[in-house]
């Protein structure tokens, strides 16, 4: 990640200026949608237009330190994403920030445009920020820099449909340094998202600093990250300060953003227990944790471990002054508990049946000590399976059923469902896209999203409080892969939850938030380009069209924008390269590079080529290779499990490292080339660890097996293509090559791709197949 640079401080200097542009009085075509996210509630085009050069003067309240702040907040913007310098004054100015009491709600704003100059208008110190927000994106309305900026009469009258437009970033897995988030702060800002949820603690990580417990950082917040054989390498982590804290949530607040920390118990506590046994169940001592998923390790319910937690909030509530403290409450496997007598025995005395009545007792007990701090509760979807207090709020996450159960029930609820809320799953299945899940969410999927359930009652709907998108990060290890995943799903995020709903249209909204994107990417953001990216599909199977010599290709990008051009030369295409109508047919051998451009002439994302030639015809990448019938858990995981650079990525299925290669033409092949890479197997699975398919290993290491078609239960073994015993992974490398000839068959089978090697090694997956021809 490039260092966030222009949000902290604004520069200095006072320029003289521009004189505004006259009102044109001819008539005029109707004007474009104005390329603004999210969408405000009113828009009242008028005539005539105000330009705004650089040195122009922003003109704030003597003594409003809200106002300052808000102007400052445009300043910073405008001088990153448009090159120009504006100078906040206080005094008279033709950019001027007002309050206006009549103006109702903290977050509502009006932004006037006319002739003679701008006007933003709030009764409250974020609506004064919405609104330099919005003057920020009519200020930057196209890619161009450095130049003035004629800004079009108009009227906006805004508000947000929903109070909580959130987002969740997990450094607890991955640590990302307090810079980053200062920078997603900004980026969620201009957007008007106004809730940032922190995920500080888990098995892998406790990253706020408690100073009265000093263990939780100084060994919580340090791990040793697994191996894929050998040596493993250096810990890794990182954690808070308070003061850095205290720090970011004063950023936070000058731009409407407050932040909900979270402490998750009594599940995902391996860190905390691995600094304080005494406060975990059995006694032991495990490690900081690197296993992704479900681990055992729950915090002990007695008294003295409630205190323990307690003294904790005390010092969170110090740092975070928001009225929400998260305390999780999801994934709470209950073994320790169910086989600790003394666990048992405080049941017993409480007059509790079950182990999920002892966790409601446990959350309980904490939620009336946040409610003596004039605090609120809100936990994941899980703590509705017992008795929970009124004032709790409920975040779910298993789908909209936990909101719409809560909701009846009389609690505020925040829609964060997977997977179209997770952003950690992935949002093609090109192979350029980072870590992640493989439940693939695009940010079509994502924008039809509707945070009011259907099933909520009319009357219960006031307790839908908005909604947020997650960033767990056990596979998002670099600060650019969780831009990637957040960019531009962001936007889509802020509009589901901002405008109104009537007011939704997906073909509109991704041609506005194209100048959007520009001013990410100008900030320093990693941005995901994949829904505007070409993506190529063959029509028909390969062998036919090695045998017929000609091949059928389809174009197409995930968003109804732009029009794709092409070209056969090899070289980038331009706004004047041809333009796709219909699948191409060709001779094998060209290689298509497309990219989609706008009405202007603008490439919408970085050109991917695909390659007809007849290699390239009978080679498989990773993500070619769906993974097979028998496995349930798809993820697209690093090589590495924490690296500090970006390193290669692989769909695998978890419960069953097996792929296929779609109708492999063995009539044309005589042999075959496979890459295969070695991972770590870094997952905690808890009760789903049945799921894992064993297979019988006939070497030390296992084998992978290729076969002509995949085993069916009770049916015929498919015939053996290929074996290659896999190596000792203490000192093998863990990218190797293996090369078999192969027997000529007809009928393009399905190459089954099955690894056979031990559930205590490594994982393994195959990067690329490569048939080939005789003599080739």
């Amino acid at each position: 990640m490039r260092e966030h640079v222009g949000f902290a401080t604004i520069v200095g200097g006072v320029l003289a200026l521009l004189s505004p542009a006259a009102a044109t009085a001819r008539t005029a075509p109707a004007p474009a949608p104005l390329p603004l996210v999210p969408m405000p509630q009113t828009v009242t085009r008028g005539s005539g237009s105000f330009t705004v050069a650089d040195g122009a003067r922003l003109a704030v309240p003597a003594g409003d330190a809200g106002a300052e702040a808000a102007a400052r907040l445009l300043a910073a913007h405008v001088r990153v994403e448009r090159g120009l310098t504006l100078a906040p004054i206080a005094g008279n100015a033709p950019i001027r920030f007002v309050r206006d009491a009549t103006i109702a709600g903290d977050e509502a704003y009006r932004l006037d445009v006319d002739g003679r100059g701008i006007r933003i208008a709030a009764s409250g110190d974020r609506g004064l920020v919405h609104g330099a927000m919005t003057l920020a994106q009519l200020l930057s309305p196209d890619r161009a820099y450095g130049r003035s900026v004629a800004v079009p009469a108009l009227a906006i009258t805004d508000a947000p449909r929903f109070a909580w437009r959130g987002l969740m970033i997990d450094p607890a897995r991955h640590f990302q340094p307090i810079g980053f988030l200062r920078g997603i702060v900004d980026q969620m800002a201009s957007v008007k998202l106004n809730t940032l949820h922190l995920h500080l603690t888990d098995d892998q990580g406790w990253r706020f600093e408690v100073k009265r417990y000093p263990r939780l950082t100084e060994i919580g917040a340090w791990r040793t990250p697994p191996s894929a054989g050998g040596a493993p390498g250096p810990r890794v982590g990182g954690f808070y300060t308070q003061d850095e804290l205290r720090g970011l949530v004063a950023y936070a607040a000058e731009r409407g953003i407050v932040i909900v920390p979270e402490i998750d118990l009594p599940g995902h506590a391996q860190a905390l227990v691995a600094a304080y046994p005494e406060h975990g169940v059995l006694g032991d001592r495990p490690a900081v944790g690197h296993d992704w998923g479900v681990n055992p390790y729950l915090l002990n319910p007695r008294p003295e471990t409630v205190r323990f937690v307690e003294d904790i909030l005390d010092e969170l509530l110090a740092v975070f002054p928001g009225p929400y403290i998260h305390l999780g409450g999801d994934e709470a496997v209950k073994d320790q508990w169910e086989r600790s007598p003394q666990v048992q025995a405080q049941m017993a005395s409480l007059g509790l049946k079950t182990e999920m009545q002892m966790q409601s007792w446990l959350i309980d007990q904490l939620g009336a000590y946040l409610a003596r701090h004039d605090r609120r509760l809100i936990g994941w979807d899980e703590i509705l399976e017992g008795e929970l207090s009124p004032s709790a709020s409920v975040m779910s996450w298993r789908g909209d059923k936990g909101a719409v159960e809560a909701a009846s029930r009389g609690h505020d609820v925040v829609l964060s469902p997977g997977p179209t809320l997770y952003l950690d799953n992935s949002q093609s299945r090109r192979d350029d896209e980072p870590p992640g899940r493989l439940a693939v969410q695009t940010l079509a999927d994502l924008y039809r999203y509707d945070p009011m359930p259907a099933g909520i009652a009319p009357d219960k709907a006031g307790h839908v409080l908005g909604a947020q998108g997650n960033a767990f990060s056990e596979y998002l290890i670099t600060a650019s892969q969780v831009q990637h995943a957040i960019f531009p799903r962001a936007a889509a995020l802020a509009e589901i939850t901002w405008s109104a709903k009537a007011a939704r249209d997906f073909p509109g909204f991704v041609s506005r938030v194209q100048p959007q994107l520009a001013r990410w990417r100008r900030s320093g953001l990693e941005v995901a380009d994949s829904a505007f990216a070409v993506g190529y599909t063959i029509q028909g199977r390969r062998g036919d069209a090695l045998r017929a010599g000609r091949v059928t290709v389809a174009l197409a990008t995930q968003a109804p924008l732009g029009t794709i051009r092409y070209t056969l030369d090899g070289k980038d295409p331009t706004p004047r390269s041809r333009a796709y109508a219909a699948p191409l047919t060709l001779a094998p051998g060209a290689t298509i590079r497309a990219a989609a451009f706008d009405a202007s002439g603008t490439v919408l994302a970085t050109p991917r080529a695909f390659a007809t030639g007849r290699a390239a015809l009978l080679a498989r990448g990773n993500s070619d290779l769906p993974a097979c019938p028998t496995g349930s858990l798809a993820l697209r995981v690093p090589l590495t499990a924490d690296a500090t650079a970006d390193a290669p990525a692989y769909d695998i299925d978890l419960f069953d490292t097996c792929s296929v290669y779609p109708a492999a033409p063995l009539d044309v092949a005589s042999g075959i080339t496979l890459d295969i890479a070695r991972l770590p197997r870094p997952f905690g699975l808890a009760h789903d660890f049945t799921q894992l398919r064993a297979h019988y290993n006939v070497t030390p290491h296992g084998e992978l097996v290729v076969t002509a078609g995949c085993p069916v239960k009770d049916g015929p073994r498919p015939p053996v293509v290929a074996t290659f015993p896999l190596p000792d992974p203490a000192t093998a490398p863990n990218r190797f090559r293996v090369t078999a000839p192969v027997a000529r068959r007809s009928g393009d089978p399905d190459l089954c791709l099955q690894f056979t090697s031990p559930l205590s090694d490594p994982l393994y997956a195959v990067e690329r197949v490569q048939l080939t021809e005789p003599n080739s």
